[in-house]
């Protein structure tokens, strides 16, 4: 069971319940009094006005007690006694919430009534004014950023890595790549664009055959038949080391070196065997098959998630990130779009209409035993304590307006009853 815990506020509403109660109380004993002064001025005959008002006191009395067991009935029972159908709220408390339940479910929660509220308040339109105020933009962005750093951060790394890698690999695998290959490889060789590639290598060619003479001079001459000279061994390497610089030089610069025509061949043919020859295109899925399957490669997939969650979270604490900036920039842009286009605001009044009518049909039990189950989970008596301490005030002026109309209804009883009598 679970108690309620009161606070300065209903304290003091609980006092009031008790000056209220002690006032009805006292009206009570007033007609009490006025009933037995006005009998016994009765019969010690002072007259017929003493009738009038013992009558009035009497309906007084019983409109009183009536309405103080009425209202007492509600949270226990009148003196103790185990009275039927009394102490309501405390015995039917779990009925009191069951119905309580069936009562917001049946009136609140009906698609019929969720979307004409919502078509009422034009969702649309309050959005988009909204979102198009920079501050308010700022602050959705704000906290998207929070709740994205701390959904990236309560993330497992090893968990998400298992995943990306897998993700990657498998999708890696599924994919041949060897067509794709050559296409991109025809497109490269047909625009030019390898040129720059084949410049690049022939310079570094060209200057490593400048620094490195000697090693180039002394691997021919290590190559060469023990039974030549020596010196024949060191002609034989210089002029090797000679023309292989020179063939280097020409390639270098000449855009029309024979030996760059030969490497536009190569590569032509090669791009037409990726997408056509059924042996290179093999070939070319086994190497990738055995490239994937190398640890090194899959720790690089793996730790690609560290980089990006480490960039997203730089980014999202960042207020001047391009991240951050174009995510309030576009919030903005959606606000002013929203704000004056009727054609997107009712587009979105109707996902939100479709979205929380879904969700109140399908969870409707779900939302209701909320209620219900809250309630059945209350402690009886301090449920009872808790509700009278919030309306019992108001309960307290049904007893005096009890006493009143009681009394007022005596006086008109007893008037028209000697009325008609004589």
């Amino acid at each position: 069971m679970v108690s309620f815990s009161y606070t300065a506020a209903d304290e003091e509403k609980s006092r009031g319940v008790r000056r209220m109660k002690s006032l009805a109380t006292a009206l009570l004993l007033a007609v009490a009094v006025i009933y037995a002064l006005a009998t016994w001025a009765e019969n010690a005959g002072w007259g017929p006005w003493t009738g009038y008002v013992a009558a009035a006191a009497e309906a007084g009395m019983v409109g009183a007690l009536a309405d103080w067991f009425a209202v007492t009935a509600l949270f226990r029972r009148p003196l103790g006694l185990p009275i039927p159908h009394t102490a309501i709220i405390p015995t039917k408390k779990d009925q009191l919430g069951a119905s309580l339940g069936q009562f917001v479910g049946e009136n609140f929660l009906s698609a019929d009534v969720v979307r004409g509220r919502l078509a009422a308040l034009g969702i649309g339109k309050r959005l988009g004014t909204w979102l198009a105020d920079p501050a308010h933009a700022d602050r959705v962005t704000a906290e998207a950023s929070t709740a994205l750093r701390g959904a990236l951060t309560v993330l497992r790394d090893s968990d998400v890595q298992a995943v990306v890698g897998e993700a990657i690999t498998r999708r890696a695998e599924a994919v041949e790549i060897a067509p794709g290959l050559g296409m991109t490889l025809e497109k490269i060789v047909s625009d030019g664009a390898h040129h720059r590639a084949v410049d690049l290598v022939c310079t570094r060619a060209h200057d490593w055959l400048v620094t490195h003479g000697d090693s180039v001079m002394d691997a021919v001459q290590g190559g060469a038949p023990g039974w030549t000279p020596r010196f024949v061994d060191k002609r034989i390497g210089e002029r090797v080391y000679k023309e292989l610089l020179r063939f280097v030089t020409e390639m270098r610069d000449m855009p029309g070196h024979p030996a760059r025509g030969a490497i536009d061949r190569f590569l032509t043919d090669f791009a037409e065997d990726l997408q056509a020859d059924t042996d290179t295109r093999a070939r070319v899925e086994r190497l990738k098959s055995d490239l994937l399957a190398r640890p090194e490669v899959q720790d690089i997939i793996a730790s690609a998630w560290s980089s990006v969650r480490n960039l997203i979270i730089a980014a999202a604490e960042d207020d001047r990130s391009q991240l951050r900036l174009r995510a309030r920039a576009s919030l903005i842009s959606l606000g002013n779009r929203l704000s004056t286009d009727t054609r997107l605001q009712k587009k979105v009044e109707g996902w939100a209409e479709d979205a929380a009518a879904y969700v109140v049909t399908t969870y409707r039990h779900e939302i209701t035993s909320l209620i219900t189950d809250t309630v059945a989970g209350w402690d009886a008596t301090q449920t009872s304590k808790k509700i009278e301490a919030n309306i019992g005030r108001d309960l307290q002026f049904i007893r005096i307006n009890g006493t009143v109309v009681g009394a007022l209804a005596g006086l008109l009883i007893y008037t028209v009853s000697h009325a008609a009598g004589g």
